[in-house]
């Protein structure tokens, strides 16, 4: 078997002796989604490109322009994660049930949107329409060009290697395979465009791609009584899925910490995303040097010629899912003969039909075709929405539901980031964050060397003030109102109803930064998913439309533990040694505790009421095993970290009373008070029935997994991603308030006997600035850079992350160079002849 060195050595071999590293094959400018290339385009290879890999594989590409960066991009994305950038590429182009069968299935563990390859085919080739990707061509930046140019070259070039016999060994799962396609451009616009709708279209991707008009006639498809709809969300337990509730199933921490919050008064950045640990949402760290044009560090998600989240001498910064919607929904009324036009502005409208061709591949190996006709609205795509069962969103014969998604009208998403990867300070970052106002659905924070702190929600909402969303009330918009606050639903009918406009907006139909929340502080700013209300406690942000965030309510445990543990750091509450204020040493010590908010409201109340022989109110409702639990629950350090006893116990239990309203009597006897926010609700109720049934559920369940009470979290907690190495993970749920973030996605202890991590921190980095002004950077790729299990970087960052032996992102060309593990290789192409 080739090594990744000795296949280096030889590249550089080759490189130097024929001034290439291959030919390629035929060009071809555009692909036909149903018949694709199967052979690579011919390679233009740019000059100058060299990739030094460091420790853990981490990749340093130099080129001298942004066609070089990116080709050296996407031969080192190729190189460690083929497999994953090739079933996403069938994805994109609507593929999947051709080359991975019909019967298969997707799924987006980003926003838990499920379907089966056909659906998902019909949705992707109904959205990412050729004027979509020609959209978003035509307005980027010539870097963005440059560098989607590039990468494509460069991933086609490891491609072809693989293909003619080299990487022996390397990317077994798919290097044979049929479905193994070269990239083209227009895949990388795809997969951008993919991207951009992670938190609007893509969570109803069966919903729009089996939406059908009713027969003419139909009496089994009316529109629910809204009365009646409200009844039935009411019963259902707990929150809706995202992006349909404030509790969001991806999210992340961040900190951005300037002179006041500092010992040394150096500011200090803290970011990490918590994504899947599976597909192409997971994230990839790269240091990039562009000439004289730009160098940054960080990570990008896969398939992403830039940096999403990163660093250089001038700014940090970092991102988190932000509260807002980036789409609304509009009622059309419909033509009783023909349920395929709807009413506007005092006529009747026809839809466009799109008839769509998908071919699956059956289990016998022949390859059926299914045709279906979808339609758009002037807003955007029909959908249908359904949830457990109930439907909410039905095209009947006389009402329908149409999409306008702000993000798939986001031509600016690119630029945003290539521009920010080319700032060069940390006042152009921040004024960019507006000017160009591309971020799709990310809050945003911000520091630089002895520069403030900074927080903004600059991104793309769509222009709905709360006084349009009411004028333009349906009769559904108070019932869904109270299980999704601010997301509106409006008339289509009339064109008043249409979103609005800001004079400092960068497009059409969206807020500008003046009516968007930002805020700069010389102490401290933070974001952990809640909206942008109390960024920082002293300073609430308020007066934003509703369709941005929420005001004046209660926060996640989550949210509570992230300001808690800053206040602590400052006032010398935590008890940490030293100084007040934050140090690299003390804030990473901070991110890793894996505290739970929870625990510190709640354990106390809990082993009084259950686990004294003086107060036991359960009455012997648990057969067994509820004294070892008491036993265990009391021992534990009230942290999930690896050598943590008994934590599992209060995970099943909290999961199961966590449906309940957050301001519940039930739950909390001090209910939420809005000048009170970090420490209400508080004191924990124990003595209601469906509390006191959530533990004694929580001890059978751990019983019958077979599991002990005092079992060590390293023992049953582990890296669900590559394979049979259980490879410890600690951390905690964020539904429990835990901070470091451990999560296996929904499936319980009982279901599996322990606790496989699918997602969760993922890039973590903690940045501040030396006596020169270079960046001191240091964190994790927590999955590792690479997905097959060939690769010697597939599980050497997760080794590292779980031992949390913090790993040193070499920045400058002295460390680099100093660096025990670094490689080099130069690709160059041949001179003109």
């Amino acid at each position: 078997m080739m090594t990744t060195k000795r296949a280096m050595l030889l590249a550089v071999l080759v490189a130097s002796t024929t001034g290439c590293l291959s030919s390629g094959g035929g060009n071809s400018a555009q692909e036909s989604r149903a018949e694709p290339d199967t052979e690579a385009p011919r390679l233009e290879r740019p000059a100058g490109v060299t990739i030094t890999r460091t420790s853990f594989g981490i990749p340093h590409i130099e080129a001298p322009d942004f066609a070089g960066m990116g080709y050296g991009y996407g031969y080192v994305q190729a190189e460690d994660n083929l497999c994953l950038l090739a079933e996403d590429t069938l994805t994109v182009r609507g593929l999947r049930a051709r080359y991975l069968g019909g019967e298969g299935r997707y799924s987006i563990p980003s926003n838990d949107a499920e379907a089966s390859n056909v659906d998902a085919d019909f949705f992707w080739r109904s959205v990412i329409t050729d004027e979509a990707i020609e959209a978003f061509k035509s307005n980027s930046d010539p870097e963005v060009i440059a560098a989607t140019k590039g990468y494509v070259d460069g991933y086609n070039q490891y491609l072809e290697e693989i293909r003619t016999g080299d990487h022996s060994g390397r990317h077994l799962a798919c290097r044979n395979s049929d479905w193994l396609l070269p990239l083209t451009e227009d895949d990388m616009f795809r997969r951008y465009f993919r991207l951009a709708v992670l938190a609007s279209s893509s969570v109803f991707v069966e919903g729009i791609a089996t939406a059908q008009p009713p027969a003419l006639g139909s009496v089994d498809a009316a529109a629910p009584d809204p009365d009646i709809l409200g009844d039935m969300l009411e019963s259902l337990d707990g929150a809706l899925p995202f992006p349909l509730s404030r509790e969001l199933n991806i999210g992340s921490n961040m900190y951005a910490l300037s002179e006041e919050a500092t010992r040394d008064g150096q500011s200090l950045l803290f970011g990490n995303p918590h994504f899947p640990w599976e597909k192409t949402e997971r994230l990839y760290l790269a240091h990039l040097k562009v000439g004289d044009r730009a160098e940054i560090m960080g990570a990008a998600l896969y398939g992403l010629p830039a940096v999403l989240i990163g660093f250089n001498e001038h700014f940090a910064w970092s991102h988190t899912v932000s509260t807002a919607y980036r789409f609304s929904f509009y009622e059309l009324s419909l033509n009783p003969t023909d349920p395929t036009q709807y009413w506007y502005e005092g006529e009747w409208i026809d839809m466009t039909s799109q008839e769509i061709v998908v071919e699956a591949l059956n289990p016998d190996g022949s390859v059926t075709e299914e045709v279906r006709t979808l339609y758009h609205s002037h807003y955007g795509p029909m959908l249908e929405y359904e949830v457990s069962g109930i439907p909410i969103l039905s095209w009947s014969p006389l009402k329908a539901y149409t999409l306008r998604d702000a993000n798939a009208e986001n031509d600016r998403m690119l630029n945003q980031f290539f521009r920010w990867n080319q700032a060069s300070s940390f006042d152009e970052f921040v004024e960019l964050h507006g000017s160009v106002l591309g971020t799709p659905w990310v809050n945003t924070i911000a520091t630089g060397p002895g520069k403030a702190a900074y927080y903004g929600d600059l991104t793309v909402v769509p222009h709905v003030t709360d006084e349009l969303a009411t004028s333009c009330a349906t009769a559904l918009s108070p019932v869904l109102g109270q299980v999704m606050p601010g997301l509106p639903i409006l008339d289509g009918s009339r064109a008043a109803c249409a979103w609005g406009s800001d004079e400092d907006a960068p497009a059409e139909g969206v807020f500008g930064r003046g009516n968007l929340p930002s805020l700069t502080r010389s102490d401290w700013v933070h974001n952990c998913n809640d909206s942008y209300w109390l960024t920082n406690p002293e300073q609430p942000l308020t007066g934003f439309a509703s369709i941005i965030g929420d005001e004046g309510t209660a926060r996640t445990l989550r949210t509570r533990l992230c300001i808690t543990q800053v206040e602590e750091r400052l006032d010398g509450s935590d008890g940490k040694p030293g100084e007040l204020g934050f140090d690299m040493g003390n804030l990473q010590e901070t991110v890793l505790g894996s505290q739970v908010m929870s625990e510190r409201l709640a354990r106390n109340a809990v082993l009084d009421a259950y686990c004294n022989p003086l107060t036991d109110v359960l009455n012997g409702l648990t057969q067994s095993g509820q004294g070892e639990a008491c036993t265990a629950l009391a021992a534990w350090d009230g942290t999930y970290n690896l050598d943590s006893r008994g934590g599992h116990i209060w995970r099943e239990f909290w999961s199961r009373i966590n449906p309940l309203p957050v301001d519940s009597p039930v739950k909390w006897l001090v209910p939420f008070v809005s000048t009170d926010p970090v420490n209400t609700p508080r004191m924990f109720n124990p003595l209601d029935p469906l509390v006191i049934q959530a533990f004694v559920s929580a001890v059978q369940a751990i019983q019958d997994a077979g599991v002990a009470f005092d079992a060590k979290l390293e023992d049953i907690q582990y890296s669900g991603v590559h394979g049979d190495s259980r490879i410890p993970v600690f951390g905690g749920e964020s539904f429990e308030g835990a901070f470091t973030i451990a999560s296996t996605g929904g499936s319980g202890l009982a279901d599996n006997g322990g606790y496989p991590v699918l997602f969760g921190n993922s890039y973590i980095q903690t940045v501040t600035w030396d006596d020169d002004g270079n960046p001191v950077a240091e964190g994790f790729v927590t999955y590792s850079q690479s997905t097959d299990p060939a690769s010697p970087y597939y599980r050497d960052m997760t080794e590292a992350y779980s031992n949390k032996e913090w790993i040193r992102f070499p920045y400058t060309e002295e460390e680099i160079r100093q660096d025990p593990a670094r490689e080099v290789i130069r690709l160059a192409r041949p001179a003109t002849p």
